[in-house]
């Protein structure tokens, strides 16, 4: 009877002591060897990571603003129209200055008589503050349609005064829809400007031409009094006749429809067709460049060589006497020097 309350006492004391000790192990042990482990390795890192990151966005924002104001500020420098009589246009603004034109003497420039004459008069016209007519100058080439507005730019200016002289800049086909911000560079400038757009002419669905017929007239601003445009294409449309065509076969109005694709040319007041020269045009020019350059050859020599080499090319133009002249004075050791 003794024994047996002794031994029921040491079983609850067992019990009771046993599972606190187990409940407590169990909830003790996750957040004080664990958690706080983690919840330390994370809460510095939590304050400083954010600075960190907002210091590098506010670094990376301060270096993207002085990037834009340094390239705003170089991307659209004042022209200096008095560094220079040629300058080159780019669509992000920039007038580049030509130091030295690459052009041919207007004395060399043969067959093309009437054409020099009459764009001569037209640039004086408007180097004189008269009115004056925007030019195309067309057709075959090789014949000297870039070379002879190059070259009457030049004879305008050479009597002039620096402040009267006469403008030449080009601006590329690619880039004719920036020419309407050409013009608001121009039209506040105290000089005249020839813009000199080189083969233009536009293919398939280029829509780039109605901004030139915006500025050659119709546009409400209109062309500035001291610009002038002087375009040369091979075509006399400026539009390949296939562009042409499908517009004529696929329009609701086929008159109408071609009639918009042709009115380009028709801003152009002042057309000039160039057209293959002769045998006799063509040695005139080989003649005229050998006087010039003093390249001393038998007149029979010369002549003989020199359809010898229009016939390998299959044409006769001035770009062909002028490369035949160059083969020429290579093979005599006469170098091309300007006079």
């Amino acid at each position: 009877m003794s024994k047996k309350p002794a031994k029921a006492p040491a079983r609850a004391a067992s019990k009771s002591v046993f599972r606190p000790v187990a409940k407590s192990s169990k909830t003790t042990v996750k957040p004080a060897t664990r958690e706080p482990s983690k919840i330390a390795a994370k809460r510095p890192a939590g304050p400083s990571g954010d600075d960190d990151t907002a210091g590098r966005i506010a670094r990376a924002l301060e270096a993207i603003a002085a990037h834009l104001a340094a390239t705003g500020a170089g991307a659209v420098p004042a022209p200096d129209f008095d560094a220079a009589d040629a300058f080159v246009w780019h669509p992000n603004g920039r007038l580049a200055t030509v130091p030295r034109v690459s052009r041919v003497e207007i004395d060399l420039l043969k067959g093309i008589d009437r054409m020099r004459d009459i764009l001569i008069e037209n640039t004086e016209r408007f180097a004189n503050g008269l009115p004056a007519n925007n030019a195309l100058l067309w057709g075959a080439r090789g014949m000297g349609k870039s070379s002879l507005v190059k070259a009457a730019h030049a004879s305008i200016n050479v009597a002039r005064k620096p402040a009267d002289r006469l403008k030449l800049i080009e601006i590329h086909r690619e880039d004719i829809e920036s020419l309407p911000a050409l013009m608001d560079i121009l039209r506040a400038a105290p000089f005249h400007f020839i813009v000199f757009c080189d083969d233009l002419s536009f293919d398939g669905n280029d829509a780039s031409y109605k901004s030139l017929k915006a500025v050659l007239e119709g546009g409400i601003e209109g062309r500035p009094e001291n610009v002038i445009l002087y375009a040369t294409s091979n075509r006399r449309h400026l539009l390949a006749r296939d562009m042409i065509e499908n517009e004529r076969s696929t329009a609701i109005n086929p008159g109408e429809a071609v009639e918009e694709k042709v009115s380009l040319s028709d801003r152009f007041g002042l057309w000039l067709g160039f057209h293959r020269c002769s045998q006799d045009e063509y040695l005139a020019m080989v003649r005229g460049y050998c006087s010039h350059f003093d390249i001393a050859v038998a007149d029979d020599e010369l002549e003989r060589e020199a359809l010898e080499w229009s016939t390998t090319r299959g044409s006769r133009s001035g770009r062909v006497a002028w490369q035949f002249t160059q083969d020429l004075a290579g093979r005599l050791g006469v170098r091309l020097s300007a006079k």
